[in-house]
C-alpha cells in the first residue's frame, strides 16, 4: 500500500485560470460532484490552448485526445466558490502531452484536488498519433515542469 499523496501548493503551477463555481455543481451532499473536477481540468487546458494560438477548436488539423485521466481529492468544494486552476507539463512527449491540473478553492493555498490527463495528438482526419506542432510545443515549453515541479523536462 502506497502512502497518500500530499496535495500540492499554489506555487508549484506556474498558470491558473479561474473558473465559477454553478449551483448546478452540487450534488445531493451538498458539496461539487466528482465528475465537475474533470470538467475543470478541460476547461483550464482548453482555454489556454485556445488563447495562445496553439488549438482552434473548428480549423486545428491535430487535435488532442484524452487517454489517460487520474484525479485525487483532498477537501470538497461547493457553490459558491471560486475555483482556481493551476496548470503544468509534467511531460511533454512526441506526440502526447501530460497536463496537471491543481483545484485550489478561492485563496487557498493548498489544492482541494490535483490530476492529470494525457492527451495523445493525432490528426484530425484519420485519428493517426502526429509529432506536436512546433506551435504547441512552443506555448507548452514555460509550463513544462520536472518531478520536483520545478524547472523543464521534456522527452
Amino acid at each position: 500500500m502506497s502512502a497518500r499523496t500530499t496535495p500540492d501548493r499554489r506555487q508549484d503551477y506556474p498558470h491558473f485560470r479561474e473558473i465559477a463555481t454553478r449551483w448546478m455543481d452540487n450534488d445531493v451532499y451538498q458539496h461539487v460532484n466528482n465528475v465537475v473536477y474533470y470538467s475543470f481540468f478541460d476547461t483550464a487546458v482548453g482555454h489556454y490552448l485556445i488563447e495562445t494560438g496553439a488549438l482552434d477548436v473548428q480549423a486545428s488539423p491535430v487535435i488532442g485526445l484524452v487517454v489517460e485521466t487520474r484525479c485525487q481529492y483532498f477537501s470538497s468544494l461547493s457553490f459558491p466558490s471560486m475555483v482556481h486552476a493551476g496548470l503544468r507539463v509534467g511531460r511533454l512527449g512526441t506526440t502526447s502531452v501530460r497536463y496537471e491540473i491543481g483545484i485550489f478553492r478561492d485563496a487557498d493555498q493548498v489544492a482541494a484536488a490535483q490530476g492529470h490527463f494525457i492527451h495523445v495528438y493525432v490528426d484530425r482526419a484519420t485519428n493517426r498519433p502526429v509529432p506536436l506542432p512546433d506551435k504547441l510545443r512552443q506555448v507548452l515549453a514555460p509550463l513544462v515542469v520536472d518531478e520536483a515541479g520545478t524547472g523543464a523536462k521534456e522527452g
